[in-house]
């Protein structure tokens, strides 16, 4: 299986290979128009990636002290 880029002419011959005729334009024009609410559908469900703490006090123990 052939490796492609991600570059909207690959994409074009991507499809072609699996018989969709598309320009790679018209690629360009969706990812114009669909990406905006794409990102902002993936940022409702989004979870929190991390969450502040703070450590007051460490002790480390080393031979036994």
């Amino acid at each position: 299986m052939p490796s492609y880029g991600v570059s909207y002419r690959d994409i074009e011959a991507i499809m072609e290979e699996r018989s969709v005729k598309v320009d790679h334009s018209s690629l360009n024009r969706w990812v114009i128009n669909y990406s905006s609410s794409l990102a902002l559908a993936a940022k409702k469900i989004k979870r929190a990636v991390a969450a502040s703490w703070r450590m007051d006090e460490t002790y480390i123990k080393v031979k036994g002290k």
